[in-house]
């Protein structure tokens, strides 16, 4: 009996600590103000040298497997590369407008961009 209370309060502070935890990492921010990145579309992107930093409007459209996605604007589409962290909890459909930005990664098959960010409009 002299044993269960101790381990009673060292429970309960540790299972307090670990909501702390997962408070702390759930709370991500960051500046989310004007850049000075350029607003392509993607017709113009898929022109641009490798490693080209671009921001892009439009939708995603499909997933063509792994991280990547097709994206579309009335211009064309591009494939994206998009980290299953970069998500930020975003969910999208092929009917919600996004804003992503990257870097245009010049392949043998052709330009994709590796998305840093994405945002809903």
């Amino acid at each position: 009996m002299k044993h269960s209370i101790p381990l009673t309060v060292a429970g309960a502070l540790f299972g307090g600590m670990l909501a702390i935890a997962s408070d702390v990492e759930a709370q991500v921010g960051g500046f989310a103000g004007p850049d000075n990145l350029k607003l392509v579309t993607v017709a113009e992107a898929l022109q641009l040298p490798d490693d080209a930093d671009v921001k892009l409007q439009g939708y995603i459209v499909k997933s063509v497997g792994d991280e990547n996605y097709e994206f579309r604007d009335d211009s064309g589409t591009i494939v994206v590369e998009i980290d299953d962290d970069d998500w930020g909890g975003l969910e999208v459909t092929p009917d919600i407008w996004v804003e992503i930005s990257g870097e245009i990664e010049q392949e043998r098959n052709g330009a994709e961009l590796e998305v840093d960010s994405i945002r809903q409009l």
